[in-house]
């Protein structure tokens, strides 16, 4: 129906003035009916009420559905507050991939206190620099983080005031609660799930910009970063997610992306608002992976390019009998990697994100018409980053010096910039690195160098920290690990800049190899195999054999470890032919 009021004035061809006009639209406002905070905690009530009778997480014999994670949650929220926790606090939690950490996401945000996941494979002086430095006031600890956590805490100053610790166990019986806890904690996971009140009124927040998360970056360049992220951020990443990765509802969802990782690029919101099914695991093999695939007809799963790497490359290998939707992302696949993945079955989709962004903020959108390419021009098409999605205003890549975008034309390089709903509030406690990434004309520089092709899809070449710059080139150390990954025998590869007496930097490349060769190739044939296929500059001038590279629990190899080797090998000597 058309309003009267319209129908009228152009049935008799007039209007009121524009500035009338104007004053009548500024009297619509806002108001309190849709001014409601956004959050993504509204979806799990919406799980519970749409499928609670089908299963929410499965995790070794334990199965639980909708309805009883809705009431475990509110029971946890309503515990933790009887303990004290409030609105602004930060509840930390230090665990696998288990029904817990799952269950904290929506739990610990119910008392409008703020999430904070650590990665289990720090050690214990920077667990207790950051539990100090976010002033964590309780923390829950899985059983095998148990010492890990306890000398932690004990590097505490004395005057410091020391965290709440529950402990969470790992038995599959129903009765939780009654495990026996020593005096370095107050109680058990389960017995705070047992002993709280199913009917808390959750605490919503009083704006969407509310803190709702507490992230540190993930430690590839060994100085991790506080990340604050809010209601708001947080619920614009979800829903775009979903539809960027064309989530259907009720996915079969496995847990292979740690979720302490940027809380698992926000999906354990993700999978509540599809009612789908959370595999939870505690530990992470190819042979795991598939076992689960097939027991529990999983769907969708995400992960780095090494979990790839790993699937493509494990002695289980098979062909799936359904397709599996992988997202991976965290750091650039090599295309040979994609095209093995993809030829087992999986469905490969490309995302870029950092935890700044809370989660996907580029991804390759495929064109219909690509697969009619061959195989190798669509793995090379793949591991671009590709475009922006819904949550992302704008993305570009920028001179970082004159903020002017560099030209289209996938070889002029330039800093990676977004503007959007799901960038950081900032870092904690660092107004100084805050101001440096967030610029007063409204871009997030992200750090990384990329290119931005004809087509309008954007491609990482490195980190900024990660180009080398030989003989007054600059060269991308992505680009040498490709050429790299294509060797037969190589399993993993990673390129850093080792000083040179005549060049200034050439490229290093630390490589290792699949463990079924019985024969090892040389540093001269892997070097003979990159100077076919790159220019001469690029070719690296050293190779280094591993048994394996060092990796954040992500997956994303620590290039800082590799460049303080490189370093530590001095300077070469020779002026290089290349």
């Amino acid at each position: 129906m058309v309003p009267n009021l319209i129908r009228h004035n152009y049935n008799n061809k007039q209007t009121q003035p524009q500035s009338q006009t104007m004053n009548k639209m500024e009297q619509v406002k806002s108001n309190p009916a849709n001014s409601t905070p956004q959050t993504p905690l509204t979806l799990l009530e919406e799980a519970a009420t749409v499928f609670g009778d089908c299963p929410s997480i499965i995790y070794k014999d334990t199965t639980y559905t909708w309805s009883q994670s809705h009431r475990r949650c509110l029971k946890l929220a309503s515990s933790l507050s009887s303990l004290g926790i409030s609105r602004g606090d930060v509840v930390s939690i230090i665990a696998p991939n288990i029904p817990a950490m799952y269950e904290v996401h929506f739990a610990v945000p119910f008392t409008a206190a703020i999430l904070n996941t650590i990665n289990t494979r720090l050690d214990a002086r920077t667990v207790s620099v950051l539990l100090q430095h976010c002033q964590s006031k309780l923390v829950f600890v899985d059983y095998l983080s148990r010492s890990l956590v306890l000398e932690a805490i004990s590097l505490f100053p004395p005057d410091a005031k020391r965290p709440i610790l529950v402990l969470i166990t790992d038995s599959d019986d129903q009765d939780k609660g009654a495990v026996d806890v020593d005096s370095d904690f107050c109680c058990t996971y389960e017995s705070l799930v047992k002993n709280g009140d199913p009917g808390f009124n959750w605490v919503r927040p009083k704006s969407e910009w509310d803190p709702i998360v507490l992230n540190y970056t993930s430690g590839t360049t060994s100085a991790p970063k506080g990340v604050v992220h809010c209601h708001r951020g947080i619920y614009s990443i979800v829903v775009d997610t979903l539809i960027d990765w064309s989530v259907p509802k009720q996915p079969v969802y496995l847990w292979t992306l740690p979720m302490f990782h940027a809380n698992g690029w926000c999906l354990p919101w993700g999978i509540a608002a599809g009612g789908g099914t959370n595999i939870c695991l505690r530990k992470l093999d190819a042979s795991t992976i598939y076992a689960l695939i097939r027991k529990h007809g999983v769907t969708h799963m995400c992960g780095a390019p090494v979990i790839l790497n790993m699937l493509s490359n494990s002695p289980d290998n098979k062909p799936l009998q359904n397709p599996v939707h992988i997202l991976t992302g965290g750091a650039p696949p090599p295309a040979p990697v994609l095209l093995r993945a993809e030829s087992m079955g999986f469905i490969v989709s490309h995302g870029y994100g950092l935890t700044e962004t809370a989660g996907i903020l580029v991804s390759c959108a495929w064109k219909p018409h690509w697969n009619l390419l061959p195989a190798a021009e669509r793995a090379r098409l793949k591991a671009r980053q590709g475009v922006k999605v819904g949550a992302s205003i704008e993305v570009d890549v920028v001179d970082p010096v004159s903020g002017v975008s560099v030209k289209r034309d996938g070889s002029s390089m330039g800093e990676i910039v977004s503007r959007g709903g799901s960038i950081m509030l900032g870092y904690l406690k660092d107004p100084l690195g805050t101001r440096k990434c967030l610029s007063e004309e409204g871009w997030f520089y992200t750090g990384d160098v990329g290119v931005m092709h004809p087509d309008g899809y954007l491609e990482i070449k490195d980190r900024s920290k990660d180009v080398i710059i030989s003989g007054g080139e600059n060269l991308s150390s992505v680009e040498v690990e490709s050429v790299l990954y294509t060797y037969p025998a190589i399993n993993e590869a990673a390129v850093v800049a080792r000083p040179d007496e005549y060049w200034g930097e050439t490229p290093c490349a630390f490589v290792c190899f699949k463990t079924w060769l019985t024969t090892k190739p040389s540093e001269k044939e892997i070097i003979e195999y990159c100077r076919a296929k790159l220019p001469h500059f690029m070719v690296p001038k050293t190779v280094v054999f591993l048994d394996e590279l060092p990796k954040t629990s992500t997956g994303k190899i620590q290039k800082f470890v590799l460049r303080q080797i490189a370093n530590s090998m001095g300077k070469s000597s020779t002026p290089s032919r290349l």
